[in-house]
């Protein structure tokens, strides 16, 4: 493509050199520049990516979009100056490979819970509905059932932009992808045509970026405001910032609960561990999911598909047949008549909502033993509270390793027990190892009780110094039943 048509949609604030010259590739990574690229320097939390024009010239860049042009400048080479590339890599990248947001029905999830679940649902249900959907989540990528590792919740501009080309590639007609917080502060969907979104909650999460709630609470609501006014956004109006989401949306609001009034109501009829029995806007339904916090992922899904103009009927058709989520209430049966539950739950909230759904099975008929443990090097302020919620809600806990990155896991499971008084402590035992905590749980626990197993999930790792070894919780609890 053309450099000056890349350009048509930013604003530089100086341009040295010919526009009028053929660009092949572009990319925020001087590692994978070739001859003919476009390289875009970013100013990132760890890095600054000016400090590697050298390097992208060297690998052929013909072109370099930057905050600062340097001092010393090749002849050959464009250089197009931008008052934040941050705001630009997006714009550029929507040209480059073709605008393929605008040829898809593209739905965006953010919230602190459930995006993973949403998203993933949505694009299970559209392909058995007969559609060709393309799904971008933390779990892993998916274009029409081929599977594309995901390294992080929301790719950068540019990469997302290949995804979604690749998507209409293949004859996509929908894309569900999770909009983490991170993404939508850092423009990664900037330039992205959304056909509607969805707001699922917002509990306390990633401060070690956003600082405060409001912040981070902000940073979601940017997403709204820049849905357009053909979109749709459906928020959960269980959620005291549901409103706030969308108090400068141009789109078409949607609520949905399972307590008030809504635009999509749900009730709970019937629950077991094998799943639910529900009513949603007057029709009854059997899920195999568990927990109030599931059957408002369910109605989201639910919102979005009747938004999207599928037929509600058939819409509950297909969601009686729709499994869980990997690493999602994930539930092991023991050979001993326990069962233990594999989940994600790496917040307050979600430790919360994960125990409560296993409260409303058990009905006090069993023990609760919880296995957590918090991240190193992120949000240090929730690791006392995700303590205090699994003793509130336990009959025991084990305090463990999570993936302590390049923390001390001693130290993080202190910053854990720090937040629990003497008495909260007679529940309480913590074992660094996370495998030794998981087999402790399961020599505890006796027939009817339940053993979760919280905060890595659908993690097949450990990531310990900067580096990621093997460790996987269901397989680890499948070894210790049958060794």
């Amino acid at each position: 493509m053309i450099l000056n048509q890349l350009l048509k949609n930013i604003k530089p604030v100086c341009i040295k050199g010919d526009t009028d010259i053929d660009i092949t590739g572009v990319n925020i990574d001087s590692r994978k520049i070739r001859e003919g690229h476009l390289f875009v320097a970013m100013r990132g939390t760890q890095v600054d990516g000016h400090t590697f024009i050298g390097k992208a010239l060297e690998q052929g860049a013909n072109a370099i979009l930057c905050e600062e042009i340097p001092a010393e400048t090749k002849a050959n080479v464009t250089y197009i100056q931008v008052e934040s590339t941050e705001d630009a890599v997006g714009k550029v990248a929507t040209l480059f490979y073709g605008n393929p947001s605008a040829q898809l029905k593209l739905v965006g999830v953010t919230g602190t819970n459930g995006k993973t679940t949403i998203a993933t649902l949505l694009y299970n249900m559209f392909r058995q509905l007969g559609y060709r959907c393309g799904l971008l989540s933390t779990v892993c990528n998916y274009i029409e059932g081929e599977e594309i590792p995901a390294s992080h919740t929301t790719p950068d501009p540019i990469e997302l932009n290949a995804l979604l080309a690749k998507m209409v590639e293949a004859g996509c007609e929908y894309a569900f992808m999770e909009c983490s917080s991170h993404a939508i502060h850092q423009k990664r969907i900037g330039g992205l045509k959304f056909a509607g979104g969805i707001f699922t909650n917002l509990t306390r999460d990633h401060m070690d970026y956003h600082k405060t709630v409001e912040n981070y609470r902000n940073a979601k609501k940017m997403f709204f405001d820049n849905l357009p006014k053909s979109a749709f956004a459906i928020i959960n109006a269980d959620d005291k910032n549901g409103m706030v989401m969308v108090q400068n949306c141009k789109a078409t609001v949607k609520t949905y609960s399972t307590r008030a009034a809504a635009d999509f109501k749900a009730r709970i009829l019937e629950c077991h561990f094998e799943g639910m029995y529900l009513e949603i806007d007057g029709r009854e339904v059997g899920v195999q999911f568990i927990g109030k916090f599931n059957v408002s992922n369910l109605l989201a899904v639910y919102g979005a598909a009747i938004m999207l103009g599928q037929d509600p009927e058939k819409v509950l058709v297909v969601m009686s047949t729709l499994k869980s989520v990997n690493g999602r209430l994930d539930p092991i049966h023991s050979p001993e008549g326990f069962t233990a539950i594999v989940d994600y739950a790496h917040t307050p909230d979600a430790l919360e909502n994960v125990l409560k759904a296993i409260h409303e099975v058990l009905n006090g008929k069993g023990q609760v033993i919880t296995v957590c443990g918090a991240g190193g090097n992120r949000d240090k302020g929730k690791r006392p509270l995700m303590a205090q919620e699994a003793v509130k809600q336990s009959d025991k806990v084990i305090i463990t390793s999570d993936n302590p990155r390049f923390e001390e896991p001693q130290d993080i499971i202190n910053d854990m027990l720090a937040g629990l008084d003497k008495q909260q402590m007679k529940k309480v035992i913590s074992i660094v190892d996370r495998r030794e905590a998981i087999r402790t749980a399961c020599m505890m626990a006796k027939k009817g009780d339940v053993i979760l197993v919280a905060g890595k999930g659908h993690e097949d790792y450990q990531e310990i110094k900067g580096v990621k070894h093997h460790f996987d919780d269901k397989e680890v609890l499948r070894e210790i039943f049958h060794s």
